[in-house]
């Protein structure tokens, strides 16, 4: 309370001394270098756990430890969730996608910290996902609520929750260039001066106080060795088709088994369910083991068959071809371990699941093409490439995933493997999914509308503050004479009839009278049940203005009725419908 009490008095200095566009300037440097500073933090808890619990272990055997560590992980992550947070803080990036749509980009303030307890109780614990989406929803919140706090208005609020997922981004992977493009690409801001250099502000905060404070240990960095060849273009066309289909594999899959797991109605069945199976995996398979970071960092410095350490099939990694089939085994049951982590009720994104896919994919494709003896290609290299395939297809963000890989690297000498793959993956998977992984079931459920500007200036009205109530009512059973004395007190044109329970019955359009209206020979014996129609279309309250709209542009109306449960209501206008609609519009398109 001291806190927000201290904000809306700084609010209120601010907006006597400070412009609104330098405050913006200032608002969104303060929001890279919180949201900097906590990826710094989640990254090095979760770091530490995974050093802490599995130290010392054998590196030419499994561990029984393995079949504990995930189902507890998950266990606390359950309790944290249902009886502190008391809140659902899974699938972050879609979270921040649908309270931009659908909640005026309002995140809840327990988000601030919630997703990054969470996710560092599952991930250090061994859950297979990736912490991106904790910490991207972390950097969104309090950009969020930072700028609400400071009373800012909706498209500010929402400007400030992209800085806040691009500080977090360039503060995880100290890549600032594709934390904006992820800004733009994913969450769909306007690129606009008045958004980009805020964005920028935001990213090259979050990168520097990373780099600033954890120096070149960032996720992982490497430098290309073996330079580009023309003459590998086929094989990264390949790559490219391959890694598309991986990511249908990666998103259907996903979506399937975790959707199941979740259908298990009792918390403590559902649980168990997601964290034995898990564990089982783990065991077996060792480097499904947390975000998979280990992994890649082994395969992008020439130590691809270290992928076997600490699992059963160590004894066998001279042999090549059962090399390749663990490698399949590893991406098959990725996806599992997955959606086994976030369906038994654990936190976590598939921003890492993703990249490690793509890395292991890549990595599989270049031993195979050489041990077939078709080529000498460089596996590091593939591996990167399959990254940015696999990450462009399951997000559909080719640009976010072709930036990110080209700063990891150090530079754009990669740059063109990098376009082919990730380009002919995205195509390859939207042959069969329109949406990527953070928007198909919004998509779905219709509340989807940050990749639709229309809909989302639609959605910031309500059809509730364009009711008109100043319509003159009439009973069915008045007579003209009734009906000619309230047009004499009327302004409008349009007559709506209701019973004495208020009933919407129709209307009386006053052209449609005009030729006996001045016939006083009628006013006795013609009622008004005989003049009134049923208009169409009708408008129901609890419509969305999406839905109105429609109903406008299908109908020649200029004014329909609104009904709520039968029961009239009053009028809206396409006057004022469609300017309510040019006024945000204007707003929208401010720079």
């Amino acid at each position: 309370m001291i806190i927000t009490g201290l904000l809306i008095r700084v609010s209120k200095w601010r907006v006597k001394h400070i412009s609104h566009r330098n405050f913006v300037l200032i608002l969104s440097l303060v929001i890279g270098l919180v949201s900097g500073l906590a990826a710094i933090l989640l990254k090095n808890t979760v770091y530490y756990t995974h050093y802490f619990l599995t130290r010392g272990f054998d590196a030419e055997s499994g561990n029984l430890l393995y079949l504990a560590y995930p189902l507890f992980g998950i266990a606390l992550t359950v309790l944290f969730v249902r009886y502190v947070v008391r809140d659902d803080i899974s699938h972050g990036v879609s979270r921040i996608l649908y309270a931009i749509s659908k909640n005026n980009s309002h995140l809840k303030v327990h988000n601030n910290y919630s997703s990054l307890i969470s996710s560092t109780i599952t991930v250090g614990f061994g859950g297979s996902v990736g912490l991106e989406a904790p910490i991207v929803l972390t950097g969104a919140s309090i950009g969020s609520n930072l700028a609400r706090v400071m009373r800012m208005d909706y498209r500010t609020i929402t400007l400030m929750i992209g800085c806040g997922a691009a500080g977090a981004i360039a503060g995880i992977f100290k890549a600032p260039i594709a934390a904006v493009i992820f800004a733009l690409e994913v969450l769909m801001l306007d690129l606009t001066m008045a958004s980009l250099i805020p964005l920028l502000i935001s990213a090259v905060t979050g990168a520097t106080i990373s780099s600033f404070l954890m120096g070149s240990a960032v996720i992982f960095s490497f430098s290309v060795n073996d330079p580009f060849s023309l003459g590998n273009i086929p094989f990264y066309i390949i790559l490219g088709m391959v890694t598309g289909l991986v990511s249908l594999y990666f998103n259907r899959a996903n979506s399937f088994i975790e959707s199941r797991i979740e259908a298990i109605k009792r918390p403590v069945i559902r649980m168990l369910a997601g964290g034995l199976a898990l564990s089982l995996l783990i065991f077996l398979l060792p480097p499904l083991y947390g975000e998979g970071y280990e992994v890649l960092t082994d395969i992008l410095n020439g130590r691809g068959d270290e992928i076997v350490n600490n699992s059963f099939f160590y004894p066998f990694r001279e042999n090549h071809w059962l090399f390749l089939g663990f490698l399949l085994l590893v991406m098959f049951f990725k996806v599992i371990a997955m959606a086994c982590t976030t369906g038994g009720g654990g936190i976590g994104g598939v921003f890492a699941p993703s990249l490690f896919m793509g890395g292991v994919t890549g990595f599989f494709t270049a031993r195979f093409i050489n041990q077939l003896g078709f080529g000498h290609l460089p596996e590091s290299n593939f591996a990167l490439a399959g990254m940015a395939g696999v990450m462009a297809a399951v997000m559909h963000a080719p640009l976010t995933a072709i930036f990110l890989i080209a700063e990891i690297t150090g530079g754009y000498g990669f740059f063109i493997p990098l376009i082919i793959t990730s380009t002919i993956s995205y195509l390859t998977i939207n042959l069969y999914e329109p949406h990527g992984i953070y928007t198909k079931q919004l998509a779905a459920r219709g509340e989807l509308i940050t990749h639709d500007k229309d809909k989302a200036v639609l959605s910031r009205l309500s059809i509730h503050k364009l009711i008109e109530t100043n319509f003159l009512t009439i009973g069915p059973d008045a007579s003209l004479g009734d009906l000619v004395k309230v047009i004499a007190r009327s302004e409008r044109n349009v007559f709506p009839v209701i019973d004495q329970e208020n009933n919407f019955l129709g209307v009386v359009f006053i052209n449609e009278i005009r030729d006996i209206m001045f016939n006083h020979e009628l006013y006795n014996t013609t009622f008004v049940r005989n003049l009134m129609y049923m208009p169409e279309p009708l408008i129901s309250i609890n419509e969305t203005m999406e839905e109105v709209a429609g109903k406008f542009s299908e109908s020649a109306h200029y004014n329909l009725p609104v009904l709520n449960d039968g029961k009239y209501v009053g009028f809206v206008s396409r006057a004022n419908v469609f300017s309510a609609y040019r006024k945000l519009v204007k707003e929208y398109s401010q720079d």
